[in-house]
């Protein structure tokens, strides 16, 4: 029985090859499923940095009303229920944002430049936001009040349609796994027929044929898996170390966590149960057609 599971799989050429396209395969998987959760976290802690901010901005009146009706406003929201911090923004903070774009004319005195005030909330639903445009209205109701989570609603579309991606992607290429797998069954079916003709008068079941396939399967989809997997995993932690040193909030969020990095390690072993599926599946109906 040695002999004849040793001949059922070439392993000069249909167990290798198939190792190397798993490998391949892999290493795709584990960078999209990568891109799908990290867009994700990042989406969770775009929501969660955003949800609950706005900026209140004094464009009208001369310069000294703005401060004093700012003091107004800040005082009013500090006394709002739902209200967990108010910061006036300085000049001179104003000023630096403005440098890419003014230079050092931004701290020009004779600039007229808003007066804003940041505003924390305890959470960011429709009633919380409905009183603090009250609150704000009845200091200063030509007083502009931009919602972070509504600017930034664009590009948290564009994070969820990259997290879904990145899902297809994963089930993309399971599917071309489990695809390749079948073919590479069948050719060693169509290879070595007469030997399984001949194990089939000795007295050997369909099941028993299959599972020498299986077992033969499963060690080629490991071996490639682990290799193509341990690749992309190091990838990935290049690419996350490399993101962590621009210092972007909003990319610092984007991290794996130790959730994400148990899954992406996962893989592998869930790429080697596709593999002993699919062929399992694609022998033993093969078997009941030809035999």
């Amino acid at each position: 029985m040695a002999n004849a599971t040793a001949r059922l799989l070439d392993d000069a050429r249909d167990g290798r090859a198939m190792t190397w396209v798993i490998a391949i395969m892999l290493f795709l998987t584990v960078l999209a499923a990568a891109m799908g959760l990290a867009t994700r976290n990042a989406a969770t802690t775009l929501e969660r940095s955003l949800g609950g901010r706005l900026t209140v901005q004094l464009t009208s009146g001369a310069p000294a009303t703005r401060e004093a009706q700012a003091m107004r406003v800040a005082a009013r929201l500090r006394a709002t229920p739902g209200v967990t911090r108010v910061s006036p923004v300085s000049r001179a903070a104003l000023a630096e944002l403005l440098r890419p774009w003014l230079g050092s004319d931004g701290a020009d005195p004779s600039l007229p430049l808003p007066v804003m005030i940041d505003v924390d909330l305890a959470d960011g639903t429709a009633a919380t936001l409905a009183r603090v445009r009250a609150a704000i209205g009845g200091v200063a109701p030509a007083a502009r009040i931009d919602a972070h989570a509504s600017w930034m609603a664009s590009v948290g579309d564009m994070l969820s349609f990259a997290t879904w991606l990145g899902a297809g992607l994963v089930a993309l290429m399971a599917t071309a796994t489990a695809t390749v797998v079948v073919l590479a069954a069948r050719a060693g079916l169509d290879a070595h027929r007469a030997t399984i003709e001949v194990m089939h008068m000795l007295g050997a079941t369909d099941v028993q044929v299959a599972r020498l396939f299986q077992r033969r399967i499963a060690r080629d989809a490991l071996i490639g898996g682990l290799v193509g997997g341990v690749l992309a995993l190091v990838l990935v932690a290049l690419i996350g170390s490399r993101v962590g040193g621009l210092g972007s909030e909003l990319l610092g969020g984007a991290g794996l966590g130790i959730g994400g990095w148990a899954a992406l390690a996962l893989l592998p072993l869930g790429f080697v149960l596709v593999a002993m599926m699919a062929a399992r599946w694609a022998v033993t109906r093969a078997l009941r057609r030809i035999l």
